[in-house]
């Protein structure tokens, strides 16, 4: 057997985190199998689906590089096959068509609450004669669910999984203006496309029992279900936007690096062992659903930041500098050629130091000006002090007239510090305050010899 899963979300808005990893766990058990990964779009939904959010959808998959095979299919060009499915199960006998008004509905609901009952359809029109319906009236097509014995969702996640058959109730599968539901158009492309497993949210779970009397009614065998816990937010609560950042492209302009946020969901309810750092080519081989947990996972922003700050240190310089650049030039920040230069050289320091392409950027901004440290922080501007200054002339004076390069500057400083009897730090901070703007940066002689001479003496001046 050719294993086969999809990820089917519904165009109605971004790409929430959560989802990303239902595609994530989707497309690595395909990966695991040698099996096929599809996309459908679920956009039966025609009030709140845009083609903005389809657009939002397939950009956030493909910056995570979750690959689909073949091509993305429509839920709304399928709508003529839904509706053939349940004539079909109308012909059979295994539905019926029901012709109750709204209000007859939300009586039947309000009978059922005071009863203190579950709200469900009583079966009205399951046995009377369509004749007998008002002149004109549409009905809908309802699906005749077992009223006896229980139904059993062997889940490969949540273990077997037992409702009454007697809790299920006889629900649409074709409305009375001749559109199809989502819980039946779901298992007609379901089948129709092969889907051998439908690993999704575990809210989902309760409506298996209700897409299997489906596949029942047209004699198709269900695919294998794997319902994950949700992800939820550090205080328990269902993850939203409260929480932070929710939506992947969100992730990808905050600077963080797709495979880090790939490594971050997959340990997100799976696990393997005390394995934190697990590069996606060697998560295809470890991947199992027999390590998916079945109690919810709680989003760590901190973790994330920090499984980030470990993929961006490991990345390729040249493409730092490009996302670097790119950033800046997005705040507006023009690079000339002399400040590109000063990034290059620093970007491995500048790098190491940061978690986020965001950072980066933010860490680079005082190689971008010329005279003058763009901005000073807080701190940076206490620490230069009358004694300070005095210092930093001198400094100044001292190394202005010598080699240029980091050890040459870091031995006369060194030598300067020693004359006047004072720590290394006591004349190094001072003097990255005045040229970096920041108490924390590269190597200081690395960032002088990257300056240069006239420009880090036009900033001490400046100082």
């Amino acid at each position: 057997m050719t294993v086969v899963c999809r990820f089917a979300p519904s165009p109605t808005g971004y790409l929430h985190i959560g989802g990303a990893r239902t595609a994530l766990f989707n497309w690595l058990f395909a990966r695991r199998h040698g099996g096929r990964f599809l996309l459908r779009i679920e956009d039966t939904d025609r009030e709140r689906s845009t083609e903005a959010a389809v657009g939002q959808i397939t950009e956030s998959l493909a910056w995570l590089r979750l690959d689909h095979d073949g091509e993305v299919v429509r839920q709304s060009t399928r709508e003529s096959r839904h509706r053939e499915v349940a004539e079909q199960l109308l012909a059979e006998g295994k539905a019926y068509l029901a012709f109750d008004t709204p209000q007859e509905l939300e009586a039947m609901r309000a009978k059922a609450t005071a009863e203190k009952r579950p709200p469900r359809y009583d079966g009205t029109w399951r046995d009377r004669d369509p004749a007998t319906a008002p002149p004109g009236s549409k009905g809908a097509i309802r699906i005749k669910a077992p009223r006896e014995g229980e139904s059993v969702v062997e889940d490969l996640v949540q273990g077997a999984v037992r409702v009454p058959n007697a809790e299920l109730d006889d629900m649409i599968i074709l409305r009375s203006d001749g559109t199809p539901t989502y819980l039946h158009a779901v298992v007609v492309d379901d089948h129709d496309m092969g889907i051998t497993h439908v690993i999704r949210g575990d809210d989902h779970l309760t409506n298996s029992f209700r897409q299997l009397m489906v596949y029942r009614g047209m004699g198709w065998a269900p695919p294998a279900f794997a319902h994950i816990p949700l992800i939820h937010g550090e205080d328990g609560a269902k993850l939203s936007k409260r929480h932070g950042a929710v939506g992947v492209l969100e992730f990808r302009d905050q600077g963080y690096l797709p495979e880090a946020v790939a490594n971050y969901l997959l340990r997100l309810g799976w696990g393997r062992g005390d394995i934190e750092l697990i590069p996606i080519a060697e998560a295809v081989q470890l991947f199992d659903l027999a390590d998916v947990g079945r109690s919810a996972s709680r989003f760590d922003y901190r973790k994330l930041a920090h499984v980030n700050g470990v993929y961006l240190r490991a990345a390729d310089n040249d493409r730092v500098l490009g996302e670097t650049v790119a950033r800046l030039a997005r705040r507006g920040v023009a690079v000339s050629v002399v400040a590109m230069g000063r990034i290059t050289a620093l970007i491995q320091g500048l790098k190491e130091r940061a978690s986020t392409f965001e950072e980066v950027a933010d860490a680079a901004m005082f190689l971008t000006t010329d005279g003058s440290v763009p901005a000073m922080e807080p701190k940076a501007h206490a620490m230069l002090t009358l004694d300070a200054r005095t210092m930093l002339a001198a400094w100044r004076d001292l190394v202005a007239g010598g080699e240029w390069t980091a050890p040459a500057l870091e031995a006369a400083t060194r030598g300067f510090a020693a004359a006047r009897g004072v720590k290394l730090a006591a004349v190094a901070q001072p003097v990255r305050a005045a040229v970096t703007g920041s108490l924390a940066s590269p190597p200081l002689f690395d960032v002088l010899a990257a300056l240069g001479r006239e420009e880090t003496v036009a900033r001490l001046d400046s100082a």
